[in-house]
């Protein structure tokens, strides 16, 4: 069977689609399987020139907004790459981003399109302050999700309450499935460790989305409390310098290192001892199953795939999101006591394992594609 995974751009990014696609490969192995992997450069701007249309909705009554013209220009780029590279055909063909599947679809109307949404690109703007709630970007993007149901043969999330959130955009919510994403085990060793002075790690891009300005505010708490720690930013964004002067006003400049983008950050993860993310929102948050097999304990937010994973002192700690306060006393849980926090990671580790490897992904994802064969 001759399989296509279609990105969006190359995979490089820690969490989400990266985590799991790449790895695919060494477990499809021919003669029975055959797979590619396709993506868009990032070189690639403004090539593409075709007229677009959507059978569901007519996208012209948003082109006034600057978003939907890039929007539209990425589709047509991704469009016009396709068409230059790929002739072949293929049995199946799993799409990763919504312009992807859409473009697979129409360049290949034959083949079968399955089609994973990883998560919400409008939620993302949103919280990013980038473009407004049931504004015209907004109503744009969730229209998209009614385009795929009825262009793709099948369309997946990762998570329960991701499938939830995009139930109200189409008119099968009950046709969704629920695959999450898989981890390579082989890529996350756990390392024996003693940090005399608790070391906290987060690891996202820098937006407003991921809640770091939570995070800083929780840590300039610990240290009213007396406590001290290390907390190690690992990812860059567009608001890193503003996270900077908000740890330098908050006294905490000092106990906080920013590293930038880091290609493989599970290579050195296992030596902190705490993962902590704030998020607002997250379809599934991919970086807290990779944390959970560094066997580091976790807190994370009551939001979205977060509160998926996490069992609230079982393998975890989860808080409100939006609340600093909240999140400095959970820290301080496990900042305190080592063996809760030790309990914690274990447990987090073994759930980790069990339910979100890359061969039981791999034998989900093998029977549906055989659905098609």
């Amino acid at each position: 069977m001759k399989l296509l995974q279609a990105l969006f751009f190359p995979p490089e990014q820690p969490g989400g689609v990266s985590s799991m696609i790449p790895y695919l490969q060494d477990r499809f192995n021919p003669p029975h399987w055959e797979m590619e992997m396709f993506s868009l450069p990032k070189r690639i701007r403004n090539k593409g020139s075709q007229s677009v249309e959507f059978h569901t909705f007519d996208w012209h009554e948003y082109k006034q907004s600057p978003v939907v013209q890039k929007y539209i220009q990425t589709y047509r780029d991704y469009l016009w790459w396709t068409k230059l590279r790929l002739q072949q055909p293929y049995d199946l063909i799993h799409a990763h981003h919504p312009i992807v599947g859409l473009v697979m679809k129409e360049v290949f109307p034959e083949t079968p399109v399955l089609m994973s949404i990883h998560s919400s690109y409008e939620r993302e703007l949103i919280l990013n302050g980038v473009i407004e709630e049931n504004g015209l970007e907004h109503r744009f993007l969730t229209s998209i999700y009614k385009e795929l149901e009825y262009r793709c043969d099948r369309m997946f999330t990762s998570s329960r309450s991701f499938m939830d959130y995009l139930s109200p955009y189409v008119d099968h919510p009950e046709a969704i499935s629920i695959i999450p994403n898989g981890f390579d085990e082989k890529r996350f060793k756990p390392v024996p460790h003693d940090n005399e002075v608790a070391q906290l790690v987060t690891v996202c891009r820098l937006v407003p989305a991921k809640g770091l300005d939570i995070l800083l505010k929780a840590c300039a708490e610990l240290k009213k409390r007396g406590l001290t720690y290390v907390l190690h930013i690992i990812g860059d964004g567009p608001i890193r310098k503003e996270l900077e002067e908000l740890a330098q006003s908050l006294g905490i400049y000092d106990e906080t290192i920013f590293y930038g983008y880091t290609l493989h950050p599970e290579e050195f993860m296992p030596f902190f001892d705490i993962f902590v993310l704030p998020s607002r929102a997250e379809a599934f948050g991919s970086v807290f199953a990779e944390a959970a097999l560094c066997c580091l304990a976790m807190v994370g937010t009551e939001v979205g795939g977060i509160s998926e994973q996490i069992e609230d002192g079982i393998n975890g700690l989860l808080v409100p999101p939006e609340d600093p306060v909240a999140l400095a006393t959970a820290l301080e849980k496990l900042i305190l006591d080592p063996a809760f926090r030790y309990e914690l990671a274990r447990s987090g580790s073994d759930q980790a394992k069990d339910h979100y490897s890359l061969n039981r992904v791999v034998h989900q994802l093998k029977k549906v594609y055989l659905q098609y064969k």
